[in-house]
């Protein structure tokens, strides 16, 4: 089942459970991911395929949890705690997100993949990361962890 199909069963399993809020954050996304088609359209692209799709949902995602933690600091703490419902409902439909070790060995394989001598190749790491888990690890924290890798390669 892709995941628009998921997506559109969610919608209908929420309509029936009468759960307001996992409809509201499922119509949210294919709201977003409606917008996106259209762009692409309008670009004369294809609609977006699965790997935006999940690149999609990760920056929902994050836009959840930092406006959480905006709320959290404004002493809103009801808005904060609807944020990270949403958060939690968006990252069901992502894949099993790797650990710490399967991200690490992940980024070994692609710094020795790519040839990545030194900080100036991250962008070919992470390109090819990107290619290979989109959907399955945070890119915001292994880039990081490529720059930690690739310096500690060049130093």
């Amino acid at each position: 089942m892709s995941l628009r199909e998921r997506l559109t069963a969610e919608m209908k399993d929420a309509m029936k459970a009468g759960d307001k809020p996992r409809l509201g954050t499922v119509r949210m996304v294919q709201a977003a991911l409606k917008e996106r088609d259209i762009e692409a359209r309008g670009n004369g692209k294809d609609p977006v395929g699965e790997d935006e799709i999940l690149s999609l949902l990760q920056k929902m995602i994050k836009q959840r949890n930092e406006s959480a933690a905006v709320y959290d600091q404004g002493g809103r703490p009801e808005l904060a705690e609807s944020e990270r419902v949403e958060a939690a409902i968006i990252a069901a439909f992502l894949p099993q997100q790797m650990d710490e070790a399967e991200t690490r060995a992940a980024v070994e394989a692609a710094i020795a993949e790519t040839g990545a001598a030194g900080p100036k190749d991250m962008g070919k790491v992470i390109g090819a990361l990107k290619g290979k888990y989109a959907g399955r690890m945070d890119f915001g924290k292994v880039s990081g962890l490529v720059k930690d890798a690739l310096a500690a390669r060049a130093g």
